[in-house]
């Protein structure tokens, strides 16, 4: 029963870390953001396992807006980021589940530069996020890949997620 409450104890932490990155993305002071990020994957590495098909589907389109007809302002990092990605993914050779663990990796260190250098604001901010944790996501479960069908599924799927940026974000 300790144990549990412990192990209970340590998700609560966890998530308000988590949320806490999340709300706050850029601030004015400076944050030790490594320590945050394993925070930010440690909990959704716990999420992924239950919701991988759910991850997958990219079913967060049902939940993100564009700003009335147009599409949302997003800070240069951010775009620079989704682009960083999209070229790591074009510039990979898939052979291994090494392979696609290593994207992983590269996708991982640009998904945090992103997180970062986030500025925005206000309901730009909140459909990037809408954007970003499905994202996250996905590249955990990539990083844990375990054979290349499997990795091939989760890029194609990291390949959507990020091609979708553009129907929303300039």
């Amino acid at each position: 029963m300790n144990t549990k409450n412990n192990k209970m104890r340590k998700k609560t932490i966890l998530l308000v870390g988590a949320i806490a990155l999340f709300t706050s993305c850029n601030d004015t002071k400076k944050k030790d953001t490594t320590t945050e990020t394993i925070v930010v994957e440690e909990t959704h590495k716990e999420v992924k396992t239950d919701t991988k098909s759910n991850t997958l589907n990219n079913d967060w389109i049902a939940d993100i807006k564009l700003d009335g007809t147009v599409k949302w302002d997003a800070n240069i990092e951010t775009t620079q980021g989704v682009n960083k990605m999209k070229k790591n993914i074009a510039e990979a050779n898939f052979k291994t589940v090494e392979d696609y663990r290593a994207l992983a990796s590269l996708l991982n260190n640009e998904k945090n530069f992103v997180i970062q250098k986030c500025t925005m604001k206000g309901p730009s901010h909140d459909n990037l996020h809408i954007f970003l944790l499905p994202l996250i996501d996905k590249i955990n479960l990539l990083v844990e890949t375990t054979s290349i069908q499997e990795g091939s599924e989760i890029t194609e799927s990291i390949i959507k997620n990020l091609n979708a940026y553009e129907k929303y974000f300039q």
